[in-house]
């Protein structure tokens, strides 16, 4: 009989550990997911909410979650940049509607966003609506997820 008690306590043991395996797997898996959606989405918010008024700090925003030749060519289109939103007094107010992983692992994502956003320029002093479709893909680095591509598609 004591036998048998000791053979169910190891059998009970092992099923405890298994199941609290799979449990922490599980809360790392949704933890990542959830990292990833918030780095996806303030990079999509960044990158759609440009305002010639302090556009330094909000190109400073995209490049702080940027890296790769994402980050490079941003950097590289900067000053360029701040002349075109300067010279336009563009504004962009955006808005993230939608955020899906299109597939992810333990390093690496690619989510699809879909954002909108209200812009404002000489141009168009009124403002128009624009709606993006967006494919970011990002990396892990230094604990952080970061924005390594950015595709409009769709």
């Amino acid at each position: 009989m004591s036998a048998g008690l000791a053979v169910a306590t190891i059998v009970v043991t092992a099923l405890t550990i298994w199941l609290s395996v799979q449990l922490y797997e599980q809360h790392e898996a949704d933890q990542r997911r959830q990292d990833i959606l918030a780095a996806a989405r303030q990079s999509a918010l960044n990158f759609t909410s440009l305002d010639y008024r302090h556009y330094d700090r909000d190109s400073g925003n995209v490049l702080k979650g940027a890296t790769g030749d994402f980050r490079k060519q941003f950097a590289a289109q900067t000053e360029e940049l701040t002349k075109l939103v300067a010279q336009n007094k563009s504004v962009s107010e955006g808005q993230v509607l939608e955020a899906g992983i299109a597939r992810s692992d333990e390093r690496s994502a690619r989510v699809l966003v879909v954002a909108d956003s209200k812009v404002t320029n000489t141009a168009v002093p009124s403002g128009e609506a624009r709606t993006y479709r967006l494919q970011l893909d990002l990396v892990l680095k230094g604990g952080r997820w970061l924005t390594s591509d950015v595709e409009f598609v769709g």
